[in-house]
């Protein structure tokens, strides 16, 4: 089956995919700037960049799309039928990347909270910001 887009067309639209500043992480940056917290943001010298690093709670949170990082159960994350073989090796290779990502950060003594767009839609998003809250608060345990 092909494209519904042309080649133009689909290459300007991914181009339009930002991973920085996305919808889903303001949301909780705002979220928790209300409630009180500050944090930093895309902090390199820590593995995977996380979106919100928040040092006085030894905490990073990710804020991951469903779809580019391959969501278990998810309506947000199909697989293209197109060039299937592609996404589902870069699909893939996100997540053994972020596997090692937080694998690490939690060996340095970091406490790891991963948030799904998915988790921030309209009927499940007040529940996930507060767990989001209650997940900071808690102590660290290795």
């Amino acid at each position: 089956m092909a494209d519904i887009h042309s080649k133009e067309v689909r290459t300007y639209n991914m181009s339009r995919i930002r991973g920085k500043d996305t919808k889903p992480e303001l949301l909780v940056r705002k979220f928790l700037f209300a409630n009180g917290l500050r944090y930093r943001l895309h902090d390199k010298k820590l593995p995977g960049k996380p979106d919100i690093i928040l040092p006085r709670f030894k905490t990073v949170i990710f804020v991951n799309g469903c779809f580019w990082h391959g969501h278990e159960n998810c309506k947000y994350f199909v697989i293209p039928k197109t060039r299937t073989e592609f996404w589902t090796d870069k699909i893939e290779g996100n997540k053994k990347r972020d596997e090692k990502n937080i694998t690490q950060l939690k060996n340095d003594g970091w406490n790891v909270i991963i948030v799904y767009e998915c988790q921030l839609k309209k009927g499940r998003q007040e529940i996930t910001l507060n767990n989001i809250l209650e997940n900071i608060q808690k102590p660290v345990i290795n």
